[in-house]
């Protein structure tokens, strides 16, 4: 039997439960992985909340989680590259919640042999969503990019890739993570009344791109007055004011070419992964009420 994270009602976290199921045979093309961490991302907590519920309506009882870390224990028929006792990163849309996956075997790459299991588990959602957003706002050598919610699971991973491409970061964070956001070569700024004042200080050649990883009116509304052009502007939260305001609504165009790219950033030594706190399966409804603060720093996982 395998465990498994699944709720039958829309609610808090309290609707969360782990139950015990069969795990499925992987078909042609497919693996199946034995979860050692999976991350834990706001998306979650939305769509268990029903807050997605109008574009992704949630198919009852409903799994979760769209990232993991684990070992093979099973292959399809057909698949040739990979094979029983591989340790891969990978993402399995609303089901790495789970002591076992199974995905197609192009879901996956290599995990570093050095990774602890806790950042190969949170490296592929929040990791490709920030290198997707980073390429759509065309970022590179030369920029200045401004991020909001720097400190976040979304943010610290969009910081890093930044600077690995070349450009100045100003990070907007609470100032007990200035530091943490200092050691990741970023300026960093705290956010409120008088933000955009604070980012021209920093910034006094101006801003080229802008990236909301916080879901604030506020971070939208400064990132459009500091930036020139609104195609450089996104955010990844909902927020309906970013049609009323102009900026693009940015999403995550997962591939293995994009996650392997973030494990050899991570083999250079150009990311790093901060993890909050690993949290116990069973104890996955405390990740919840943790993640719905808004004030985690790097990322929460869930451990099997």
């Amino acid at each position: 039997m395998s465990r498994t994270v699944a709720f039958s009602a829309y609610g808090g976290p309290e609707v969360l439960e782990v139950v015990e199921t069969a795990p499925d045979e992987p078909g042609p093309g497919a693996i199946r992985v034995r979860v050692r961490a999976a991350g834990v991302q706001p998306f979650d907590a939305l769509f268990r909340g029903g807050g997605a519920h109008a574009y992704m309506p949630a198919t009852f009882p409903q799994r979760l989680g769209n990232e993991f870390a684990g070992v093979i224990d099973a292959v399809g028929e057909g698949v040739t590259a990979l094979t029983v006792g591989d340790e891969v990163v990978g993402w399995a849309m609303l089901a790495s919640y789970a002591e076992h996956v199974v995905v197609p075997a192009g879901q996956v790459v290599p995990k570093p042999a050095s990774m602890p299991w806790p950042e190969a588990g949170v490296l592929s959602a929040s990791g490709q969503t920030a290198g997707t957003a980073l390429e759509r706002l065309r970022v590179g050598s030369g920029d200045t990019l401004l991020v909001h919610a720097a400190a976040g699971g979304v943010g610290t991973f969009a910081v890093q890739i930044a600077r690995a491409l070349g450009a100045t970061v100003i990070g907007t964070a609470s100032e007990r993570n200035h530091a943490f956001l200092r050691d990741l070569g970023v300026i960093p700024v705290a956010y409120g009344d008088g933000l955009a004042e604070r980012v021209r200080a920093a910034a006094p050649d101006g801003v080229d791109a802008a990236l909301d990883a916080a879901g604030t009116v506020e971070a939208l509304e400064v990132s459009a007055a500091l930036v020139a052009d609104r195609t450089r502007v996104g955010t990844i939260a909902y927020q309906p004011a970013a049609d009323r305001i102009g900026v693009q609504r940015l999403g995550t165009e997962r591939s293995v070419d994009r996650l392997a790219g973030l494990t050899a950033l991570w083999e250079k030594g150009d990311l790093k992964v901060r993890i909050q706190e690993a949290i116990p399966i069973e104890e996955v409804a405390r990740a919840h009420r943790l993640i719905e603060t808004g004030h985690t720093t790097g990322k929460l996982v869930l451990i099997f």
